[in-house]
């Protein structure tokens, strides 16, 4: 049986089908291909523009392009009480790791009796290596290949990093030194997706500009742990579309050059993790050991957690000074690695319920500021800073780590009982009614302190303390140039004391009146008229009385009797002295 088909035929009528050969058409994809085009040569042009500048930031170890200054290397010696435990904190500290071939600093190996320390080829000392034997607290013996050592110099501290822009501390670890937990906690508050996406979680990144445009909010998260890597090395936090876009860009070209641990390698050295006096602290292995004084392996979970949530805002969510803001956002990391799977309900609920434990804040045991600002000023004043920090310039001082820890103790507790008489003395009654009196506290600024050990055979500095508190005041206290004031009486009455002692007919003792009131002295074409505090003059009193009562006219008195017994003593300054 035949069968036919009958095809209709297509439709002539405009409507139905599209004329090519138009203009219409040809012009719109005229324009797309010029479009097209125009795209591809613009991607190009960046993607090759930052490769090159991707490939240059890379090229040296990307940690070390910055000057640093180092504290006075530690020396053990027979006899002196140490752990080894103690030593191995001090060479971790320096930079020194436990397994060989991890830093070029060199490393160390914990013995059943004692510890061997092995400098590598970046260490500041001769490569020797040497064993040193505890037994009891106590240092046996030190043996190297060349036998037995009176003493040995260890590796020493790091102070801080210096930059053009900013001081910073930080503890370079690799990927492998990062405890899981710690990873775990930064990717369930910050990048689910990191070991999944290709560098942009574009979910997440329509979620914020949604959120941005939409309902007019401002800063949604929604960077990936490599954008936000590409956006610290490579750009300012401006917020803009071109600097979106260009942060994707890096964060792709980032991810074609280097692996997922890599690039989580160098976020966790880079990232920044609050302020510690005027350093900054990088990197996690850093700030463990800043919050916790302890090292990044043995971090806990809530520890972990505190860290990781840290990232977001590291000054408003300081542990330190809003504590109550730090345990919520510790405990809102926990909820989110309970929702990712990396612990369970119950281990985050022991982990909330586990308070804050944090180091002792105090900056100068550690970081002496205000002796660095005085060895930066000093290495400024004579070399570029640029140049230091480009050269990686090792700068090695006097200061004495154990030292300035007892200076900086001894400070904190000598200013509490400064801190309780001054409040004393400006502390008064005020009667408000029949036998009803209101306690008053008068005001003023708090009490200030500087300190310097030096050794008083080489004159090097072991110890400097600048004052109170380096994030209050930044004023060096110990160097600064200021009116000797009041402070300069006890030198006057000094000076006319001696004058037993030269076989001056007129002789100062502290029983000699001197006369106290209101005085006028002729300078050349100037006129000096010394004042009391609060104006307030006692007639003829004895030297020790002036002297307790700091009087100026009294003083001054003094001098001017000398002057008319013509008494070899030095001149008192003008009133900017007295």
């Amino acid at each position: 049986m035949a069968i036919k088909l009958k095809i209709p035929h297509k439709s002539k009528n405009a409507g139905d089908a599209v004329n090519l050969g138009s203009p219409l058409v040809k012009g719109a994809l005229f324009v797309c291909v010029a479009f097209l085009l125009a795209f591809l040569c613009f991607f190009s042009y960046y993607y090759i523009k930052y490769e090159h500048i991707i490939e240059a930031r890379f090229k040296n170890p990307i940690f070390s392009n910055s000057a640093k200054i180092y504290a006075l290397p530690q020396t053990v010696r027979p006899g002196e009480e140490i752990s080894p435990a103690e030593i191995a904190s001090a060479l971790r500290r320096a930079g020194y790791s436990e397994k060989d071939g991890q830093s070029p600093l060199g490393s160390y190996h914990l013995l059943k009796n004692g510890i061997e320390v092995s400098p590598g080829p970046a260490s500041y000392h001769s490569p020797e290596s040497a064993v040193i034997h505890i037994a009891d607290g106590k240092v046996q013996d030190i043996s190297s290949k060349q036998g037995e050592l009176a003493a040995y110099e260890l590796e020493p501290e790091v102070l801080t990093s210096l930059s053009d822009s900013q001081r910073s501390k930080r503890q370079v670890v690799k990927f492998d030194q990062i405890p899981r937990v710690m990873v775990n906690a930064v990717m369930a508050i910050e990048d689910r997706r990191f070991f999944e996406h290709g560098g942009i979680n574009f979910v997440r990144t329509f979620e914020a500009a949604w959120g941005d445009l939409i309902h007019g909010r401002r800063g949604q998260g929604g960077s990936t742990l490599t954008q936000q890597l590409a956006r610290g090395f490579f750009l300012t936090p401006q917020k803009t579309i071109k600097r979106k876009l260009t942060e994707m860009l890096i964060a792709e070209e980032l991810e074609q050059k280097f692996s997922k641990q890599q690039i989580f390698e160098l976020y966790a050295n880079w990232v920044d993790l609050g302020q510690r006096g005027s350093f900054t602290i990088s990197g996690f292995a850093e700030a463990c050991d800043a919050y916790f004084n302890k090292d990044l392996k043995d971090i806990t979970l809530p520890e972990a957690a505190l860290l990781a949530g840290l990232i977001q805002r590291p000054s408003y969510l300081s542990p330190y000074r809003h504590p109550e803001r730090a345990l919520e956002r510790r405990n809102l990391v926990l909820d989110s690695m309970v929702e990712t799977h990396a612990i369970t309900r119950e281990q985050a609920e022991k982990a909330k319920a586990t308070p804050l434990k944090l180091a002792p804040p105090n900056v100068e045991a550690s970081d002496a500021p205000y002796f660095v600002d005085l060895v930066r000023d000093t290495v400024v004043s004579k070399l570029n800073e640029s140049d230091v920090n480009e050269h990686q310039y090792r700068i090695y001082t006097t200061i004495n780590p154990q030292l300035q820890k007892a200076a900086a103790q001894a400070v904190q507790s000598g200013m509490k009982i400064v801190d309780e008489l001054v409040n004393k003395r400006r502390t008064y009654r005020v009667k408000v009614g029949k036998r009803k009196y209101e306690t008053k506290v008068r005001g003023g600024p708090p009490a200030q302190v500087a300190l310097v050990a030096m050794d008083p055979h080489t004159g090097q500095v072991l110890a400097l303390v600048g004052g109170r508190n380096y994030a209050y005041s930044q004023l060096n206290h110990a160097v600064a140039k200021r009116p000797t004031g009041s402070i300069f009486k006890p030198f006057v009455y000094a000076a006319a004391v001696n004058t037993a002692l030269d076989g001056s007919t007129a002789v100062l003792t502290p029983a000699t009146l001197l006369e106290d009131e209101p005085s006028t002295f002729a300078y050349g074409d100037q006129i000096y008229e010394p004042r009391n505090f609060e104006e307030k003059y006692y007639g003829e009193v004895p030297a020790r009385f002036a002297l307790a009562l700091s009087l100026n006219n009294a003083t001054v008195s003094w001098r001017r009797m000398s002057a008319t017994t013509k008494l070899p003593i030095s001149p008192v300054p003008p009133a900017s002295a007295l």
